[in-house]
């Protein structure tokens, strides 16, 4: 991937704030409902993304849920962005690379779908998710963004040969046709699966709302385990107010005339 030089896309220059709120989707629309309301209070309306699964662990099919689907094509209406995320989120990959077996176990909770598929089947799913998400929403997704953040060979293949105009790991963002990356720095994010994992988001939480300040663009990333945790709430709040001078943009912005611009 090449960096890009800063242009005079609506982000270049300027220091931006993007938020986003993971895993959307039927199986957790009262979660999905408490984070919106959460976030718009410190970004205001539509000025978010969600990153939308269409069928989460097998068990949740967004093609099955109209009414669902209906609140989707509201939500975009009113300018959120909105995102493949997966097809399922689970990862029933074998995993015989020994990087991806550890990452599969220690990054995610079997939720890395993206990282051991052959490009083949990521194709699959990928055409499979974005039919079903654009459906909903009557437009195309603004890009992909594999759960856990997690991309293996494959899928880096298929995301570029799909022209899916932006992508996200942990710690880029970036064009995946032309390789050009569009962000640089960690997303802050929170874990809510154990209090292990509570407490080093809290922790690193606090020291990003400080040692993020110089970047051009912060990312912050909910998820909907995090509406039942009342500290990890709270650490959101603090996060957002604490970057609040910055303009609140959208990832397409990235995108604008010239590129964008690196941080």
């Amino acid at each position: 991937m090449s960096d890009v030089v800063p242009g005079n896309g609506s982000a270049a220059g300027k220091r931006i704030l993007l938020a986003s709120i993971h895993d959307v989707g039927p199986r957790f629309e009262s979660e999905v409902d408490r984070l919106v309301d959460r976030l718009q209070s410190h970004v205001g309306t539509g000025r978010f993304a969600m990153l939308v699964v269409p069928d989460h662990w097998g068990e949740a099919p967004l093609a099955s849920a109209p009414a669902f689907a209906a609140r989707l094509r509201g939500w975009a209406d009113n300018g959120v962005e909105m995102f493949l995320h997966g097809w399922s989120h689970r990862d029933d990959s074998a995993h015989e690379d020994p990087r991806a077996a550890f990452k599969a176990k220690h990054m995610t909770a079997g939720e890395g779908e993206f990282l051991g598929l052959s490009e083949a089947e990521a194709t699959r799913r990928l055409r499979a998710g974005r039919k079903v998400v654009e459906d909903a929403i009557g437009r195309p997704v603004a890009g992909f963004i594999a759960p856990a953040w997690l991309y293996g060979p494959g899928a880096h293949a298929a995301v570029r040969a799909e022209q899916f105009p932006l992508a996200e790991d942990h710690m880029q963002v970036w064009n995946p046709e032309s390789g050009d990356v569009l962000a640089r720095g960690p997303v802050i994010t929170w874990a809510s699966r154990s209090r292990a994992r509570i407490r080093s988001s809290l922790a690193f939480a606090a020291l990003a709302r400080v040692i993020l300040q110089p970047l051009r663009t912060v990312r912050v990333a909910v998820h909907p385990g995090d509406a039942h945790v009342p500290a990890l709430l709270r650490s959101i709040d603090k996060t957002l107010a604490a970057f609040s001078g910055r303009r609140v943009a959208h990832y397409s912005d990235l995108l604008g005339p010239g590129g964008g611009g690196p941080v």
